[in-house]
């Protein structure tokens, strides 16, 4: 599967999607584009950029970029997993305990997408609230939105189910050789029986045996969640994968840019991916090209909370 699917599903949902050298970009509106795929580290040219704001109005342009060029950009991180092997060895004492718990009360696997979009909206709300975030979206255009992906090839969706009734659901997406955690979602009656524990190692288990990928996003560092929403990640053996993110923004508007604006152009971008994605390695490549860059090694969580 390819990021013209995803950049289909993004279409479908009203976003304007651009195809450049280094990436690609889409923007919910504002005229604030996100780079994707997300977990892609790209470079892109002054000429790249320019093209970007003046020939399709940009306001602003967001996109992750290595961790090595320390002038540009914010420190922060992707929660990745890219090992080869994941089983309850491989996670601490904690997570094992929480795992087996959620094992012994659940059960996990693929569900339609009939039954995600009859079923989820209640787990959508009331992951939210428990979050203290805002619904920014009606049942109508939540259905909509995954509705848009039911027949688009490399979309999931996963649930752990408690006597019959969904405790969680994921859904994901797999662009090229990695899988993308897109939306992952419980309901507070079912937090007890540890549904969330069991239904991501049920699922990343899955997604590593399979041969032909290479690794798992499973998001960029959150600005709008709590802290736990990361910390339960790095818990279930994911890495915080360093990299820099930065905010380009159109040269005329940059003199008039200060701190309130980045951030809020920051958190624009980062809910526009947190809602389609996404989430989101990277393949050699050159800087000036844009190209793609691989970036190793992997830090652990505490040493990557910096900025973003």
């Amino acid at each position: 599967m390819t990021p013209d699917i995803y950049a289909e599903w993004l279409r479908r949902q009203g976003q304007h999607v651009i195809r450049t050298d280094s990436s690609y970009w889409h923007s919910e509106g504002m005229r604030v584009f996100q780079a994707f795929p997300y977990h892609w580290l790209i470079e892109p040219g002054p000429k790249e950029l320019r093209e970007l704001m003046f020939r399709h109005h940009a306001f602003a342009l967001r996109y992750s970029m290595p961790a090595h060029d320390g002038q540009r950009g914010d420190a922060c991180y992707h929660a990745v997993y890219t090992e080869n092997d994941y089983d309850l060895e491989t996670l601490s004492a904690w997570a094992r305990k929480n795992v087996r718990r959620g094992l012994r009360n659940c059960t996990v696997g693929p569900i339609s997408f009939e039954r995600y979009l009859d079923q989820g909206w209640t787990l959508r709300v009331d992951t939210l609230a428990r979050q203290h975030r805002q619904v920014r979206e009606s049942k109508q255009d939540w259905c909509r939105r995954y509705a848009a992906a039911s027949d688009l090839a490399g979309f999931e969706v996963w649930a752990a189910e408690v006597n019959g009734r969904l405790g969680a659901t994921l859904v994901t997406f797999q662009m090229d050789s990695w899988a993308y955690m897109i939306y992952q979602q419980c309901h507070s009656d079912y937090l007890p029986e540890h549904v969330n524990n069991a239904l991501s190692f049920v699922v990343t288990q899955t997604l590593v045996r399979r041969s032909n990928l290479r690794g798992i996003f499973y998001g960029m560092q959150s600005l709008d969640a709590p802290r736990s929403v990361d910390e339960f990640k790095f818990r279930m053996g994911y890495q915080a994968r360093p990299v820099r993110q930065r905010v380009a923004f159109h040269p005329y508007l940059a003199p008039l840019v200060n701190g309130f604006t980045h951030r809020l152009t920051k958190a624009l971008t980062t809910l526009a991916a947190g809602q389609s994605r996404g989430y989101a390695p990277a393949r050699p490549g050159g800087k000036e090209s844009g190209q793609r860059t691989e970036l190793q090694p992997w830090l652990s969580p505490s040493k990557s909370r910096a900025g973003c």
